[in-house]
C-alpha cells in the first residue's frame, strides 16, 4: 500500500509541477528534478529511501538508449564515425584532463583526480537528447554533433566501469573482468541480429500487440542484464540491442511499443535523482558545492567551445553545443557509487560530487535559455547586411522567397527560358544557393525600397513563396498597395493563411501541402481497390468542394461557432457529392460494358 501511495504521489506531483516548468521554458527534466527534491528525504520526506526507486528508474535510461540504437543503422553509425570517434574523443579527453587538473589542485590523489575527471567529463544523454528534441534542434549541426559526442561517451562507460577497480583497493570478480564483457559483446554482435529477427517474426505471427511489447521488453532487459553480468553497462546492452534491430522490419513497431515505458521510467529516473541529492551538504558547504558546480559547468563549456572552434567550427555552432553538454551525466551516479565501493573516493566526497552533478543538470535549462538570449542579442546588435544590388533591367517574374517552393518555380522558369528575379531574406541561404549557379538576391521582400530596386513595377507576376505567414501577408499587402497591376500567385501555409490572402484579393493561392495530400489520398483509394479513374474523379471532386468551402467560410472566418457548424455541415455535403460521383461512374461503366 505504501508503494502504491508513493507512486500516486510521484504521478500527482509530476502532473502538477512538470507542465509548469515546461511552460516557463525550463524544460521537463528540471521539473522532474524539482519534484524529486520536493518529496524526497531532504524535502517533505514523502519518500525516505529513494535508492530502490533510482535502481528501478535507471531502466528509463536503458530504454532511451535502446530507442537511440533503433534509430542508428550501422550505415549511419559508419557515416558518423568522424564525429563520434573524432569530436567525441577530443571532448572526453580534453574535458577529463582539465577536470583532473582541477581535482589535483583541490587536493585529490592522482588516481582519484584522474577518475573524477573522466566521470565528470561525461554529459547527460537522458537530459540532452530529450531537451534538444523538445527544442527541435536534433537535426541541426550542433544537435547532430551533441548526439555523436554522447554516443562516444556512452561507449566509453564500458571500459570505465571495467577500470574503476584498478584505481582502488578492491579486486574485480570473475564476472566483472573486462574480457568477460567484451567476449559477450562479440558473441551478441555476431549472432544477435538473426536470432532477434527470428524471435520477432515468431511473435508477430501471434498477432498480439501485448505479446510484441512483452518480447520487446524481454529483449532490451535481457541484453542489458547480460552486459551487466559481464561487468559492462546495462545501457550498452540496450544500445546494442537497438543497433541490431535498426535494419529490422519491426523497428517502428518496437519503438512504438517501448515509448510509453521509456517516457514514464525516464521521468521517474530524474525524480529519483532529485530525491537522492543530499541537500544537507548544500546547507553545510554552500559555497564549496556551488563553487564546484559552477567550476564544472565553466570548465566543460570552455573546453568544448575551444575544441570546437579549434577544429574549424563557427561560434553559432560551438556555443550551443558547449552549453548543451556543460552538465554532468546520469552515469556519474552509478560510477561514483562504484568508486566509493572500491575506495577510490570517500563517502562524503562521492556524495558531494553526486550533488554537484545533480545541480549542474538542474542548471542546464537555464544555460540553454542564456544561450538563446545571447544569440538574440547578438542578432539585434549585429550590423544588418544591406540588400543586394540588383542588375539593370527588370524581369517578367519576381520570386519572393527562394526556399523549397520558390526554387521549384525558378527551375521550371529557367528551363523555359523565362528570366526572373529571386529574393530571399536569409543571407546564408542566398550564399548557398548562389554556389549552384542560381541568381538570387538577399533582401526582405517586405521592404518597399527593395521591391523598387528589383523593378517589380516592370514585372507581370510576383510569385509569393515566403515561408513565414506574417512576412508573406506583409509583402502581399505592400505589393497590392504600390504595384496593383502585378499579378500575384501565392503559397499558403494553411487554411488561415489562405483566407488572409483571399482577404487581400489574391485568388491564385495554394496551400503548400494540398497537392501532395491529394496525391496521397488518390494512391490510398487505389490501394483500396478503387478503379484509378474513379479515384482520380473522387479526389478532383474533393478538391473543388474544398475550394468552394474555403470561399464560403471567408465571411465567417472569425466566428468560431458558425465556422464549426459550417464544417460539420460540409461533411455530409461532401459525402453526398462523392457518392453521386461514384454512382455516375458506375452507370458509365455499365453503359460501356453494354455497348
Amino acid at each position: 500500500m505504501q508503494s502504491l501511495t508513493t507512486f500516486a504521489a510521484l504521478l500527482l506531483a509530476s502532473v502538477v509541477f512538470v507542465p509548469l516548468f515546461k511552460r516557463a521554458g525550463l524544460g521537463t527534466v528540471l521539473g522532474y528534478l524539482a519534484v524529486g527534491m520536493l518529496i524526497g528525504p531532504f524535502g517533505i520526506k514523502l519518500v525516505r529511501d529513494p535508492d530502490n526507486l533510482l535502481h528501478t528508474a535507471e531502466l528509463g535510461v536503458v530504454l532511451l538508449l535502446f530507442v537511440i540504437g533503433l534509430e542508428l543503422k550501422p550505415s549511419r553509425l559508419w557515416a558518423l564515425r568522424r564525429s563520434v570517434f573524432g569530436l567525441g574523443a577530443l571532448q572526453l579527453a580534453g574535458a577529463a584532463l582539465a577536470l583532473a587538473a582541477a581535482g589535483r589542485y583541490l587536493g585529490l590523489s592522482m588516481s582519484a583526480a584522474a577518475l573524477v575527471g573522466i566521470i565528470l567529463a561525461l554529459s547527460s544523454t537522458a537530459f540532452v537528447l530529450p531537451t534538444l528534441s523538445e527544442r527541435g534542434e536534433l537535426s541541426t549541426r550542433h544537435g547532430r554533433e551533441a548526439f555523436a559526442i554522447l554516443l562516444f561517451q556512452d561507449l566509453s562507460v564500458i571500459p570505465l566501469l571495467a577500470l574503476i577497480p584498478l584505481f582502488g583497493t578492491g579486486k574485480p570478480t570473475a564476472l566483472t573482468h573486462p574480457g568477460v564483457g567484451l567476449g559477450l559483446l562479440v558473441v551478441v554482435a555476431v549472432v544477435g541480429r538473426p536470432l532477434l529477427n527470428a524471435l520477432f517474426r515468431h511473435v508477430a505471427r501471434v498477432n498480439s500487440r501485448e505479446m510484441f511489447t512483452a518480447a520487446a521488453l524481454v529483449t532490451v532487459l535481457g541484453l542489458a542484464l547480460m552486459m551487466q553480468a559481464g561487468g559492462l553497462s546495462m545501457s550498452l546492452g540496450a544500445f546494442v540491442a537497438g543497433v541490431l534491430l535498426a535494419d529490422s522490419a519491426f523497428r517502428h513497431e518496437l519503438e512504438a511499443s517501448i515509448a510509453p515505458f521509456q517516457g514514464l521510467l525516464l521521468g521517474l529516473f530524474f525524480m529519483a535523482v532529485g530525491m537522492s541529492t543530499n541537500l544537507s551538504l548544500l546547507v553545510k558547504f554552500p559555497w564549496q558545492i556551488l563553487g564546484l558546480t559552477l567550476g564544472l559547468v565553466v570548465i566543460k563549456f570552455v573546453t568544448l567551445y575551444a575544441l570546437r572552434r579549434l577544429i574549424g567550427g563557427c561560434k553559432a555552432d560551438a556555443r550551443p553545443l558547449a552549453l548543451a553538454l556543460a552538465q554532468g551525466g546520469e552515469f556519474a551516479f552509478v560510477l561514483f557509487d562504484a568508486a566509493q565501493s572500491f575506495r577510490v573516493l570517500g563517502e562524503v566526497q562521492a556524495d558531494k560530487l553526486t550533488l554537484v552533478v545533480a545541480l549542474s543538470m538542474a542548471l542546464s535549462p537555464l544555460l540553454l535559455m542564456l544561450g538563446d538570449r545571447l544569440a538574440q542579442a547578438e542578432a539585434k546588435a549585429a550590423p544588418q547586411r544591406d540588400f543586394d544590388t540588383m542588375p539593370d533591367g527588370g524581369a517578367e517574374v519576381v520570386i519572393a522567397g527562394f526556399g523549397r517552393m520558390g526554387q521549384i518555380v525558378g527551375r521550371l522558369l529557367l528551363a523555359r527560358g523565362v528570366p526572373f528575379t529571386a529574393l530571399d531574406a536569409d543571407p546564408e541561404h542566398v550564399d548557398v544557393v548562389r554556389k549552384f549557379g542560381l541568381k538570387v538576391f538577399y533582401g526582405d521582400a517586405g521592404n518597399l525600397d527593395l521591391l523598387h530596386a528589383a523593378q517589380l513595377g516592370e514585372a507581370k507576376v510576383l510569385v509569393l513563396a515566403i515561408d513565414d505567414v506574417e512576412a508573406s501577408l506583409r509583402t502581399a499587402e505592400l505589393v497590392r498597395r504600390h504595384f496593383p497591376h502585378v499579378q500575384i500567385v501565392a503559397r499558403a501555409r494553411n487554411r488561415f493563411h489562405a483566407s488572409r490572402l483571399m482577404d487581400l484579393g489574391i485568388q491564385r493561392q495554394i496551400r503548400e501541402t494540398l497537392p501532395a495530400s491529394l496525391e496521397l489520398a488518390r494512391w490510398t483509394l487505389e490501394l483500396l481497390h478503387e478503379p484509378p479513374a474513379l479515384a482520380e474523379q473522387l479526389v478532383s471532386r474533393f478538391a473543388r468542394h474544398d475550394a468552394d468551402l474555403l470561399a464560403r467560410q471567408q465571411a465567417i472566418l472569425h466566428d468560431e461557432g458558425q465556422l464549426i457548424q459550417s464544417s460539420k455541415a460540409s461533411r455530409d455535403e461532401l459525402a453526398q457529392i462523392l457518392e453521386e460521383a461514384r454512382a455516375a461512374f458506375a452507370r458509365k461503366e455499365r453503359g460501356q460494358r453494354a455497348a
